[in-house]
């Protein structure tokens, strides 16, 4: 068969698929399309976004630094791109034939929801562009540094997923998701309040980017077999799983250790020794790697990571707000 004979029928089939899926969800309860589109966003991932915003800004305010509307604006445009980062993960991966509805983790508003994928795309798209309003009013306040910067993140949310060869295949994809989204986001909220950059808030965002980093490590090696399967070379796949399990249990250690030695040089209040509080998590995060093989039984060990990162960063806000008030 012809190339082109090919493609024509693969895009005849696609376009039978995508009417197909706008019929069933046409036909879906609207309760049940909420729903959906709440898993879609993958709600227990936007931590991510959350925690550096929002240890950033509190930096900002040690300093004298703060201003609602910027703070608002910047962690709905924080919020926005790493859901959009989700949908197109989403989309790449079942357009590359990744992705099917017996698969662990994975929002599933394609393969399970019949959601048409191009409602996917387009929601993606169109989160972007209301963060990019969002960024162009955070630009014309602050400095329109921010904005490059902002779009040098997006183009690595996007990479992370799409072009011809994703981060998401290589090993690289835990470091350029812990760099976008830890010290970025953390450093650029501080200026966006601050109007400068201290090396305290370059400091302080390393344990929340290892942490970042943490929830793509964990996300891979619960899925690691169907990413070899599907050609991907993620770095548990490169480590091999002891090695992958020894990498997490590396990096949650460092994240509390870099984090106890601010506070002892005085980076950061004395109160942020409370991060320990949250050693449990870890521990009960690779004692589930270390039991468990098969994905459903690792989904929670993901989640796990995801709020283990959420209490460490409440506690680390916290403990600098506290800082601030008493002095």
């Amino acid at each position: 068969m012809r190339q082109e004979e090919y493609d024509g029928r693969s895009a005849a089939k696609e376009e039978r698929r995508e009417r197909i899926a706008s019929e069933v969800s046409a036909s879906v309860p609207l309760s049940a399309r909420l729903k959906t589109a709440w898993r879609m966003l993958r709600p227990f991932t936007l931590t991510a976004s959350l925690v550096p915003t929002l240890v950033g800004s509190a930096l900002a305010l040690t300093v004298g630094g703060w201003h609602w509307g910027l703070f608002v604006a910047f962690l709905v445009a924080a919020v926005l791109i790493q859901a959009a980062t989700n949908m197109w993960n989403e989309y790449f991966d079942y357009a590359r034939g990744l992705d099917d509805e017996k698969m662990v983790g994975i929002a599933g508003a394609i393969v399970r929801d019949q959601v048409p994928p191009r409602v996917v795309l387009y929601t993606a798209y169109g989160f972007v562009a209301v963060a990019l309003g969002l960024g162009l009013y955070i630009s014309a306040s602050t400095s329109w540094w921010v904005a490059v910067t902002g779009a040098a993140c997006l183009l690595v949310a996007y990479g992370y997923s799409g072009g011809p060869k994703p981060l998401s295949s290589t090993p690289f994809g835990e470091l350029a998701a812990a760099l976008a989204m830890g010290p970025a986001i953390v450093i650029l909220a501080f200026y966006v309040q601050a109007r400068t950059v201290a090396p305290a808030a370059v400091l302080v965002s390393v344990p929340v980017g290892l942490l970042i980093g943490a929830i793509l490590l964990a996300n891979n090696l619960r899925d690691m077999e169907l990413d070899r399967a599907g050609g991907r070379r993620t770095l548990p796949i490169v480590l091999g799983r002891p090695g992958g399990i020894r990498a997490l249990a590396a990096v949650f250690t460092l994240a509390y250790l870099f984090t106890l030695g601010l506070a002892v040089w005085r980076v950061v209040p004395v109160w942020a020794v409370f991060v320990l509080a949250t050693v449990p998590q870890a521990v009960r995060v690779v004692g589930l790697y270390l039991r468990h093989t098969d994905p459903p039984d690792l989904h929670p060990a993901v989640k796990g990571t995801s709020m283990l990162l959420l209490s460490f960063g409440l506690l680390l806000f916290l403990a600098i707000l506290a800082g601030r008030l008493v002095g």
